[in-house]
């Protein structure tokens, strides 16, 4: 549903994979053109994504950003110079409890500690790490529906996915939108002055709580009808036209 009064976007949030990534990992031409184009005029370009700074941090380099980072769902904000500015961890005995989850369920995971990215295996010893999120990839309906519903029923996870497969957890009250206020309230701006871009479930707080939140045309339908416009596919340059109409135009 778009809003009635076109808001002045001050920063541009990006989800990554799905969304300013195309099928092959890669950044367009077109995306980072338009980005380039949105920085020379004094719009700040955030990514805001689910992957950690490990995973994250070669695309800030090549795309040359100056500003903040958001990873890990929130989980970490990272400032301009590279400075660790804020971390929120999830209990460590919990994270030890989605394993164990995991494995009755005969359930692919993921687990990013803030020393590692760990993918269907962990370390030795658990309690040893920090940990961020939990991820699981689950193929068979019934398993991923029986597996939410309790991790709902502890009432202590936020609770999103970056695909249709799969459930993210990170701590409660953790997520995109939360890591963009800090970030608004360091630069000295309003939300209000935020266009949001995402795909996936993790993507919805920022895209209802950004002045202008915009799904790609590849996003899961929830994202969609949450959002203020829609815009082309992540195989498209769905971001350059977002930032094209909403911002350069």
């Amino acid at each position: 549903m778009l809003k009635q009064k076109r808001p002045e976007i001050k920063l541009i949030a990006l989800d990554m994979d799905g969304t300013l990534l195309n099928e092959h990992h890669e950044v367009s031409d077109e995306n980072r053109q338009a980005i380039k184009d949105a920085e020379n005029r004094g719009v700040k370009v955030v990514l805001s994504t689910g992957r950690s700074l490990k995973t994250a941090k070669d695309y800030v380099l090549s795309l040359e950003l100056s500003s903040y980072l958001v990873t890990v769902n929130g989980s970490e904000i990272w400032g301009p110079d590279g400075e660790l500015v804020e971390r929120t961890p999830v209990a460590t005995e919990h994270i030890q409890w989605m394993h164990d989850l995991s494995r009755q369920n005969n359930a692919k995971f993921w687990a990013i500690s803030t020393e590692n990215n760990w993918n269907n295996e962990m370390p030795e010893d658990v309690l040893s790490q920090e940990w961020l999120k939990f991820g699981f990839h689950i193929e068979e309906d019934a398993i991923r529906e029986k597996v939410l519903k309790e991790l709902e029923a502890k009432g202590f996870f936020e609770i999103s996915n970056s695909s249709l497969v799969n459930i993210e957890v990170n701590a409660i009250g953790i997520n995109k939108a939360k890591g963009l206020q800090k970030v608004c309230s360091l630069l000295g701006i309003s939300m209000e002055n935020v266009m949001a871009v995402g795909d996936s479930l993790n993507d919805i707080a920022m895209i209802t709580e950004a002045g202008l939140g915009i799904a790609m045309g590849n996003a899961q339908e929830t994202v969609q009808k949450a959002a203020d416009d829609i815009t082309g596919k992540n195989t498209e340059n769905g971001v350059a036209q977002a930032i094209k109409k909403w911002v350069l135009s």
